[in-house]
């Protein structure tokens, strides 16, 4: 397909939160991500899993703009993401035109990424003050309210040094919502947990999107939490989807 085959903006009555369409990623000759054509809906929470180096978390790299697609068109809420109108037709997205619909994207990383030298409190508030724009005060009354919401308000002066694991992903959490995203990404995000620690990260997430209509799209390599978290589960190996099903028909 060219760019001319690809729609400017994708039509009301056929507008996921994400659309990857035809998506390829391929370093030399390894493809990573193989003609993909993969839907997440308003609200939805997917989990993606399969082996080491199936391009799982290419897919999430991919909607962060971390990496360059070789071919096809990503849409998030409708608007493509990888490339940009002109003249009628699709080209590849300049970065001031890529920050803009990204800015509806949120990600939590497996290892946290937490500033070391700010306090919880801090660390939520740096994204909305320094690239939203909003005022110390508007910033200050959205993380304490996030804290709340993920239970850590009371370790709100608190650096990560002094935070277990857990506290630091629900930490995390809270500052990428301080963003106000559409779509949450995670990335292993329980991997380094303990399993009475991934029971509460499991709760914070399912009461975002209860409360939020939050979109999410989550990797892992656990087959429990992938059971217990997702409305939809894809199983990915070279590069596309082998199999996709609610967790109660693929886990049985």
């Amino acid at each position: 397909m060219s760019n001319t085959d690809y729609p400017l903006e994708l039509p009301e009555h056929d507008r996921p939160m994400v659309r990857f369409m035809n998506v390829s990623k391929s370093y030399g000759r390894l493809n990573v991500i193989s003609h993909l054509d993969f839907d997440v809906a308003e609200g939805e929470m997917v989990t993606i899993i399969g082996p080491s180096g199936s391009g799982k978390t290419t897919v999430l790299r991919a909607l962060m703009t971390l990496e360059t697609i070789n071919g096809g068109v990503i849409y998030v809420d409708g608007k493509p993401l990888t490339h940009m109108p002109r003249d009628g037709v699709l080209v590849p997205a300049d970065e001031r035109y890529q920050r803009k619909i990204r800015s509806s994207i949120g990600m939590c990383f497996q290892h946290f990424n937490l500033f070391p030298h700010m306090t919880a409190i801090q660390n939520c508030m740096e994204g909305p003050v320094q690239v939203l724009g909003l005022s110390r005060k508007e910033a200050l009354e959205r993380s304490e309210e996030l804290l709340k919401m993920v239970g850590m308000i009371d370790k709100r002066d608190q650096h990560p040094s002094r935070l277990s694991g857990g506290q630091q992903q629900r930490v995390a959490i809270a500052r990428a919502l301080a963003m106000r995203p559409k779509v949450m990404l995670f990335d292993e995000v329980t991997s380094a947990l303990d399993p009475e620690v991934i029971g509460e990260v499991t709760h914070v997430i399912r009461k975002l999107v209860a409360e939020h209509n939050l979109t999410m799209i989550m990797v892992t390599h656990q087959m429990g939490f992938a059971r217990d978290i997702s409305d939809r589960v894809c199983f990915f190996y070279g590069g596309s989807i082998e199999e996709q099903a609610p967790p109660q028909t693929l886990f049985t």
